[in-house]
């Protein structure tokens, strides 16, 4: 199981990868891997602006159907659009070609209440 210590992570399993004022998401290694095989990915339009916690998209794997939270406020400023026809990309590699989303960032303080690599990792190992 995989967790970049350049990523931030939610207890949603979520990352969030930041570069300057841009944040990109997708979702984790322990998400994808219980999730099992994803076979759709609903992604929200560009532009639409989200907040902390709020749900911008569902993934859907054989498994289950599952929302996605955003872990940061901001505006969504592109989407990986392979994922509509490829979705396993995000099995096959959640940290690259498998994120979902990059937003403009409205409040980087927001990063602050986030976990980093050893906590999530902690708290993987609490509830697994």
């Amino acid at each position: 199981m995989e967790f970049p210590a350049e990523c931030k992570y939610t207890k949603e399993h979520e990352w969030v990868r930041v570069e300057g004022d841009m944040a990109e998401i997708g979702i984790t290694d322990y998400a994808q891997d219980s999730l099992g095989d994803i076979v759709f990915l609903e992604l929200p339009e560009t532009g639409t602006e989200i907040k902390r916690e709020d749900s911008f998209g569902v993934v859907e794997s054989v498994k289950a159907v599952s929302d996605l939270y955003a872990p940061i406020s901001g505006t969504i400023e592109e989407t990986n659009e392979p994922l509509a026809d490829t979705p396993e990309l995000i099995n096959e590699h959640p940290y690259s070609d498998g994120w979902i989303i990059k937003i403009k960032m409205n409040n980087p303080s927001e990063l602050d209440t986030l976990l980093d690599a050893k906590a999530y990792e902690a708290y993987i190992k609490e509830i697994a």
